[in-house]
């Protein structure tokens, strides 16, 4: 079946369009099984703590999660999370710390916010009212984001350019709110006044999705955010960077 012209093709996806294996993880509080890029792996450090890890490059022993924060809190409150940790991974003495959704959101913010900056720094991302607007209207943006503070107004006139520039009017299709303000999106990419951004690679768009999804589902801002996205399939090769979907195989 085609993908139709204006539905986001992920890096799961097109793994699987090319036959390649797509690792998937079960969540240890509720069974399901899903993709591991769209999950939280958490590591077993060598005393028996639990941290996240949600780069999946921590050595040792680790288990997924699929959860919300607030679902992951109520979990940990009715020790659900340590019966399905200590199933997971073997272990009987587990130290899950109070703040573990806390320390999980940042390190998803902070791994978004560090693939903007490097976004940024390889000239896949623009910003500036102006420069989106005429882009967007070219065709050629991938991926619309807005701070959590900004404007209806702007959203709604840059949402019209990308969906004229896409050839696309009257789908209601919208760029995606991030869970950080201005200020702190400023002071991540060391630009002044950053509110509006886009990005102008299909790849780097799946690349910011990859983390911008796990992100705003966690915190519960979206459940849908990687499908809400528009993207040009005719425009991708079908070859983009599959390091968004890779992930490290654990020995549980």
């Amino acid at each position: 079946m085609r993908t139709p012209r204006n539905d986001q093709l992920t890096e799961t996806d097109r793994a699987k369009g090319r036959g390649q294996h797509v690792p998937e993880r079960r969540c240890v509080v509720t069974g399901e099984v899903s993709p591991a890029e769209q999950l939280v792996r958490l590591a077993l450090g060598p005393d028996g703590s639990i941290a996240p890890d949600v780069h999946g490059k921590a050595p040792g022993r680790g288990a997924w999660i699929g959860v919300t924060r607030a679902d992951l809190e109520v979990a940990h409150a009715k020790g659900k999370l340590k019966s399905g940790l200590a199933r997971a991974l073997h272990e009987g003495k587990i130290t899950i710390p109070d703040d573990l959704g806390a320390r999980i959101e940042a390190q998803l913010a902070r791994a978004t916010l560090d693939r903007l900056g490097l976004e940024s720094r390889a000239g896949t991302l623009i910003s500036g009212n102006d420069k989106i607007e005429q882009a967007a209207r070219r065709g050629q943006v991938r991926l619309l984001l807005h701070t959590s503070d900004a404007g209806e107004d702007g959203r709604k006139k840059l949402a019209q350019a990308w969906r004229v520039g896409e050839d696309d009017e009257g789908s209601g299709r919208e760029g995606l709110v991030l869970p950080v303000d201005r200020g702190t999106l400023s002071m991540a990419l060391g630009r002044e006044n950053a509110v509006h951004l886009a990005i102008v690679d299909a790849r780097a768009a799946d690349r910011v999705l990859a983390h911008l999804s796990r992100w705003q589902f966690f915190t519960g801002w979206s459940r849908d955010a990687a499908n809400r996205v528009s993207n040009t399939a005719s425009r991708t090769s079908g070859t983009g960077d599959t390091s968004a979907a890779s992930a490290v195989s654990d020995a549980f």
